[in-house]
């Protein structure tokens, strides 16, 4: 499966920024040497002869962007919008799996209760959609308020990324 994730990263300009963004990717997929992979691989959106993911999957989006920008804005709303949703999303199943199911099928992962929660509480993957320039998942406002605040220059960079 393809989704839409973004980093925050503070730089001057487009290519750092991209850079950066490219290291915290780097990051989710295991490519250095401290990290797991939690996605197969990314696209970003300078690559535009890549066919089946970034541009050619989401239409055409800016490589990186101040946070600022139009379009910066536009990107770190729906990335927030999509966070929200995958919170509320989980917390539901895991409130009715908790409300509905015994102990034991909550064991076995019946209505797919445990990994619910185990989304609920990911730091990283494809519960997640913002991140920090070193790959970790910003998952609430305050946390994204720090970044934003504590940004001489912010800027977000979108990738398309499998799982």
């Amino acid at each position: 499966m393809h989704m839409l994730i973004y980093a925050l990263v503070e730089a001057s300009t487009r290519d750092e920024a991209l850079a950066a963004g490219i290291s915290a990717f780097d990051r989710l997929v295991g490519a250095a040497p401290d990290a797991d992979a939690v996605f197969d691989y990314y696209v970003t959106f300078d690559e535009t002869d890549v066919t089946g993911a970034g541009q050619a999957r989401w239409g055409e989006r800016p490589a990186a962007t101040p946070v600022e920008s139009n379009a910066g804005q536009d990107l770190l709303e729906a990335g927030w919008e999509a966070t929200i949703e995958a919170f509320e999303q989980n917390l539901a199943a895991v409130r009715e799996g908790l409300d509905e199911l015994d102990d034991e099928a909550i064991m076995r992962d019946e209505d797919l209760v445990r990994h619910a929660c185990h989304n609920l509480g990911a730091y990283r993957g494809p519960s997640v959609v913002l991140y920090d320039e070193h790959g970790q998942g910003i998952r609430d406002r305050d946390r994204l308020n720090t970044i934003l605040g504590g940004a001489e220059s912010c800027w977000i960079v979108p990738a398309d990324v499998h799982y």
